[in-house]
C-alpha cells in the first residue's frame, strides 16, 4: 500500500507548534499578564497548526478543551461550552437537512431545473450553471454543490467543444469559464446564509457568547443576499465579457442533455416531497420568526430551535409507515462532517479565553491609544489581510483567529464591532486565486482542465474588485442594518 508523503512544512509545523507554546510558557517573566501569557502560547500552537495544517484542522480545534483547564486559564465546564453553543447545533440543523437533499438527489434536480430555464447559448448554460450552484450552496456545503455540478459542467463543455481538449480560444475559454463560474459561485453562494458557510456562524456564535449580540437568519439574509448577487453578477461578467470571453452560439444538444437527465431522476418522488415540504418550512420558519415571536411572545422560538426541528422531523417523519422507513436514519450522519462542528467548538472557545484573558481588551486599549488612524484606511487593510490569507489557509481557522482580534481593534476605535466584522467576514468567502483556497477551488482544478496560472489570472481581478465591494458595503450598507 502507498501513501503519500509528509510534506516538510507540516514535519516542521507538527513540532514548532508545542514547542513555541512550551517556550512562551517557560519565559520567566511576565509578558502581558500570567493568564494572557497563557492564551497567547496555546494560541501560538494552534495557529501554527492549523496554518501548515500538521494534523487535521479539527484535531487542533480540540487543543483548548485540554490546555486551558492544565494551564488554569478556564476550568473544563467553561470550555465544553463552546462545543455545545447554540451556532454549533444550528450548523447541525444545515447540516443535516443538506444530507437530506443529497440523498434524495433534490439538490441535482434544482440545479437542472434553473440551467433548463436560462437557455441553451454558451453564456446562458453558463449563468443557469452559476445561479444553480450559488442558490445550492446557501442551504448545503459548497464542496457538495460542486460535486453534483461538476459531471454535469462536463458534459456540456464535451457538447460545445467535443471530446478532445481545445486548442482554438474560444471554445477552451468556455470550458475555463465553465469551471471557474461553478467553483466561484459555490464559494460565494454561501455567504447569503448563516449556514451557508462555516466562516458566517463563527461570527455569530463569537457575537452571541461574547458580546450577546444576536444575528437572525433573516437580517444577515437582507444583509448578505445583495452582496452574493452583486459578486456573482461581477464574476459572470469578468469571466465572459473581460478574461475569457467565448462567443459561442446556442446548440439543442444542451437542452437534449438537460431533459436526459431529468428524465433519469424521474417524477418527483413521495420521499423528495417530504424533504422538499421539511426544507420549505424551516426556511419559512426562519424568515418569519422575528414575525411570528411578535405575534406570539410566550414562543421562545430561535433560529437553532427551527434548525434542530428540521433535522428532527427528517428522522421522525416516514415515507414508508408500514415497513419502518423514514427519510433519515442514524447511519446516514456518517457523512456528517462532524469536523466542522468541532472546529466551530474550537474556535469559539480560543476567542473565549481571548477575552478572559483581556486579550481583546488590550487591542482596543492600543488602538484608542493612538487616534491618528483613519478607520476606513484600518477596514480597507483588515479586509484586504482576511481575503488574502483565506488564499492560503482554512477560512474557518482564519476567521476564528481573526474574529477576536478584529472585535478588539473596532472597540478602541470606538466603532460599532459589526461595522468591521461583518465585511472581514465574508472576506474570507472571496478565495478566487488558487486552488487550495477552497474545496470548490481544488474539485474543479483537479479536473485537469486548467491551469494554475489560468484560475490565478481571473481570481487577482476578483480578489480586487471583491475588496472594493466589500468596502461599499462597510461603509453604506451594513450601517444600514447595525
Amino acid at each position: 500500500m502507498t501513501t503519500s508523503s509528509y510534506p516538510r512544512i507540516k514535519k516542521i509545523g507538527l513540532i514548532a507548534g508545542p514547542f513555541v507554546c512550551c517556550l512562551l510558557l517557560l519565559i520567566p517573566t511576565t509578558l502581558i499578564s500570567p493568564v494572557a501569557d497563557k492564551v497567547v502560547a496555546i494560541a501560538a500552537w494552534m495557529v501554527l497548526w492549523w496554518i501548515t495544517e500538521a494534523v487535521a484542522i479539527s484535531v487542533t480545534a480540540l487543543l483548548p478543551l485540554v490546555l486551558f483547564p492544565l494551564t488554569g486559564v478556564l476550568a473544563l465546564k467553561t470550555v465544553a461550552q463552546s462545543y455545545g453553543s447554540p451556532i454549533v447545533f444550528l450548523f447541525f440543523g444545515g447540516f443535516v437537512m443538506a444530507l437530506a437533499l443529497e440523498k434524495v438527489q433534490l439538490h441535482k434536480r434544482i440545479a437542472l431545473r434553473i440551467i433548463a430555464i436560462t437557455g441553451t447559448s454558451a453564456n446562458r448554460v453558463l449563468l443557469g450553471s452559476m445561479i444553480a450552484t450559488a442558490f445550492m450552496s446557501m442551504w448545503i456545503s459548497n464542496t457538495a454543490c460542486t460535486v453534483v455540478m461538476l459531471p454535469i459542467a462536463l458534459s456540456i463543455i464535451q457538447l460545445f467543444v467535443g471530446n478532445t481538449m481545445p486548442t482554438d480560444a474560444k471554445h477552451r475559454n468556455f470550458g475555463i469559464s465553465m469551471l471557474l463560474g461553478i467553483a466561484f459561485a459555490a464559494n460565494i453562494g454561501g455567504v447569503a446564509t448563516i449556514i451557508g458557510t462555516p466562516p458566517n456562524s463563527v461570527l455569530v456564535g463569537f457575537l452571541e457568547n461574547e458580546y450577546h449580540i444576536t444575528i437572525s437568519f433573516l437580517d444577515w439574509m437582507l444583509m448578505a443576499v445583495p452582496f452574493s448577487i452583486i459578486m456573482l453578477a461581477i464574476i459572470y461578467l469578468v469571466l465572459v465579457r473581460w478574461i475569457y470571453p467565448n462567443q459561442l452560439h446556442a446548440t439543442t444538444a444542451v437542452q437534449q442533455l438537460i431533459e436526459t437527465e431529468l428524465q433519469q431522476l424521474g417524477k418527483l418522488t413521495a420521499i423528495e416531497k417530504r424533504v422538499l415540504f421539511i426544507f420549505g418550512a424551516v426556511i419559512s420558519l426562519w424568515i418569519f420568526r422575528t414575525t411570528i415571536v411578535r405575534f406570539f411572545p410566550m414562543l421562545p422560538l430561535t433560529d437553532t430551535i427551527i434548525s434542530m426541528m428540521g433535522a428532527i422531523a427528517l428522522f421522525v417523519v416516514p415515507f414508508r409507515l408500514q415497513k419502518g422507513e423514514f427519510v433519515l436514519t442514524w447511519e446516514d450522519t456518517q457523512r456528517l462532517p462532524w469536523g466542522i462542528l468541532i472546529l466551530f467548538g474550537g474556535g469559539l472557545a480560543l476567542a473565549s479565553g481571548l477575552s478572559h484573558a483581556g486579550l481583546i481588551n488590550l487591542v482596543a486599549d492600543a488602538i484608542a491609544a493612538h487616534q491618528g488612524f483613519s478607520i476606513v484606511l484600518i477596514a480597507c487593510i483588515l479586509i484586504v489581510l482576511m481575503l488574502f490569507m483565506t488564499e492560503l489557509m482554512s477560512n474557518v481557522a482564519l476567521v476564528a483567529i481573526f474574529v477576536p482580534v478584529v472585535a478588539g481593534i473596532a472597540t478602541g476605535l470606538d466603532v460599532p464591532i459589526l461595522h468591521f466584522l461583518v465585511p472581514v467576514t465574508m472576506a474570507a468567502s472571496c478565495a478566487f486565486m488558487l486552488p487550495m483556497a477552497t474545496p470548490p477551488n481544488a474539485i474543479v482544478f483537479a479536473s485537469g482542465y486548467l491551469k494554475v496560472s489560468e484560475m490565478a489570472r481571473v481570481g487577482v481581478i476578483l480578489n480586487v474588485l471583491a475588496i472594493m465591494l466589500l468596502m461599499v458595503l462597510f461603509l453604506f450598507y451594513v450601517p444600514l442594518f447595525f
